[in-house]
Formats: C-alpha cells, sequence, structure tokens
C-alpha cells in the first residue's frame, strides 16, 4: 500500500513493521491511549541489545507532520535529553529516529512508568517549574524551521472554517453557537499579541506528564511548535484565581533559575485558553470520520453537546473580559 491507512494498521502490521528492524519481540502489544496516533507497548529485545526490555511504538497519522516536522520534534528531545531535561527520546536506529513503513512513519521509545503527576502538588509543581525553565533554555537557543507556530490562524481562524462545514451542529443551534464563537475569536484574536515566540513543548498538560522518584518527566512532544512561554504553564492553573496565582508563582520560583519570564505573557492566558477550545472542537470535526473517534466522543454528535459549548463560549468570553492575572511584586 502506498500509505497506511490507520483503519489498515492492525497489530500484525505493528509487528510485521517491528520484525524488519530485527526486533525480537517477546509479548504481545498493548494499546496504548492515543487517538491523534497509533500507540502500543511490547517487551522485546534490539538488535545488538542483549536485554529485553519494555518499549512503546508510534505510528504517526499520515500527512500530519511532513518528514522535516517530526526529524525536528526528535532533534528537540535530543537536545532536552543532553541538558538533562527529564525527557522520553526517540532511539535511532541505524542513525535513523523517523522510521519509514509502507508510506508512513513510526518511532521507537523506551517505555518508562510512572504515575500522573498531581497539578496541586505545590512540590511537583515546584520541580516541573525547574524542568520547564530548562526546557525553554534549550528552547530559545534556535528557531523551528518545519514545525508550525501557535497563532490566531491556525487555531481560530482555520477552526472557524472547519467547524463551519461541521454537519454535527445541529441547525436549530447554529445561530447560538456561531454568534458566541465569532465574539469569542475576535477578542482572543485582539489580545493574542505575543512578543517572543520560542520552541515549546506546546501541549503541557496533566496528561503528557509522569512522575517517579527521580521527579516529573515529559513524554510526547508530538505538539511542539513555537509559541509563547506561557503556553508551557497555564494549563498546569486550576481552581480559583488566587489557586492559580499560587501555582503560578510556585512554578516561576524555579522556573527563573534558568529562563527568564516576562510578566507581561499573562495577558495571553485566556486567548490561548479560547484557541485551544476551539481548536478542539475543529480537531474533533477533523477527525469525525476516524471510527475511533464516533466510537470514543459519541457525544460529540448530540444537541446536548452544541449547546453546552454555546455556554461555554460565553463563559469564555466573559474570562477574557477580565484583568488578567497579576504576579506579586518580587516576580
Amino acid at each position: 500500500m502506498s500509505a497506511f491507512c490507520f483503519a489498515d494498521l492492525t497489530p500484525d502490521t505493528v509487528l510485521d513493521a517491528l520484525e524488519e528492524l530485527g526486533l525480537a519481540i517477546d509479548s504481545g502489544l498493548t494499546a496504548l491511549n492515543s487517538f491523534e496516533n497509533r500507540v502500543y507497548q511490547f517487551r522485546g529485545e534490539l538488535p545488538g541489545q542483549p536485554a529485553i526490555q519494555r518499549w512503546v511504538v508510534k505510528f504517526y497519522r499520515p500527512q500530519r507532520w511532513s518528514l522535516q516536522q517530526l526529524q525536528e520534534e526528535h532533534d528537540f528531545t535530543r537536545e532536552l535529553l543532553a541538558a538533562d531535561v527529564p525527557v522520553v527520546a526517540p532511539v535511532s536506529l541505524n542513525g535513523q529516529s523517523v522510521l519509514p513503513y509502507a508510506g508512513g512513519y513510526f518511532a521507537l521509545f523506551p517505555s518508562r512508568g510512572g504515575r500522573s503527576l498531581e497539578t496541586d502538588n505545590e512540590e511537583q509543581l515546584a520541580q516541573l517549574g525547574r524542568f520547564l525553565g530548562r526546557l525553554h533554555q534549550v528552547g530559545k537557543s534556535k528557531v523551528f524551521q518545519h514545525r508550525p507556530t501557535f497563532s490566531v490562524e491556525s487555531h481560530l481562524h482555520q477552526s472557524r472554517q472547519v467547524l463551519q462545514q461541521c454537519p454535527q451542529i445541529p441547525p436549530h443551534m447554529q445561530s447560538a453557537f456561531f454568534t458566541a464563537l465569532d465574539q469569542v475569536i475576535a477578542e482572543a484574536a485582539k489580545q493574542y499579541q505575543p512578543k517572543e515566540l520560542i520552541r515549546v513543548h506546546g501541549d503541557c498538560h496533566a496528561g503528557n506528564l509522569f512522575i517517579d522518584q527521580q521527579g516529573p518527566f515529559f513524554v510526547d512532544l508530538d505538539d511542539c511548535r513555537m509559541g509563547p512561554a506561557i503556553q508551557d504553564l497555564w494549563m498546569m492553573l486550576s481552581g480559583e484565581r488566587a489557586d492559580q496565582l499560587l501555582y503560578l508563582e510556585t512554578m516561576l520560583e524555579e522556573y527563573q533559575q534558568y529562563c527568564d519570564f516576562n510578566p507581561a505573557e499573562l495577558t495571553l492566558i485566556e486567548p490561548l485558553r479560547a484557541m485551544r477550545m476551539i481548536h478542539y472542537m475543529a480537531w474533533l470535526a477533523r477527525r469525525w470520520d476516524d471510527p475511533a473517534f464516533a466510537m470514543n466522543f459519541p457525544w460529540f454528535a448530540t444537541d446536548k453537546y452544541w449547546e453546552q459549548q454555546a455556554l461555554v463560549l460565553k463563559e469564555q468570553l466573559f474570562q477574557l473580559r477580565q484583568p488578567p492575572l497579576s504576579l506579586q511584586p518580587g516576580f
């Protein structure tokens, strides 16, 4: 086949790809939680390494990233690892980490176990702040040439075009939903004016962060791109405004030992939240033809979901019009 279709990406296909690399597979495949890619864990032995280990294989969704974009992700991961930033990096085989198969690409990673990071645990947030400071220190050292950028065009305007064509939005909700959507887009676009763009993790939330005896570590830089530093901090903030400020200052106290932070970026938090919210809805609409999405997100095609989204957008418009978070003196 010219390029594998995810519907045709069976465990047998995955095993065939691994065996072509010369891996000795010692177990079956265990599917891991991923909708954008196809990710499996297994036990096996790499050529030249006598020990059997646990590995994770990730098959990238075709046509999402180019070879150059995938290579930049892997190169960034290795830069971080070399700078002692705790991240799970892909394995290179015969000088390649982006591995071709049947017109697509996959990668192999060592499996590292851990528990979910607790976003209300101050000690863990302090450690995370330290690692994010080091990550951004590396991120500032050069720019991506091929990876995309967080932008109003990509996350708001293009998402709006996708939603305009989305048949799951019920006719009786069209007016209320798009009125709220357009108001949020207009306000977020006005406020999203970043002064500096660096290489960031891009999707730094609790689902992509784990902790073990050595502390927090990062997995999945699949969404790394150019963006403002606050993009990797704001998703760790939850609760009331006072709680958010406490969590932010806890992270920044360690973060700023390695990387300067511009407090003006706090004005970008609510626009970025709006961008993520709208981009997420459009992502589900883009992927709806994938059977896995209809099976795992059945609520996306219900009237109740779109009624809720219209209300959520109105709430987000209210938040966009509130004063941004402000750090205490000394930060």
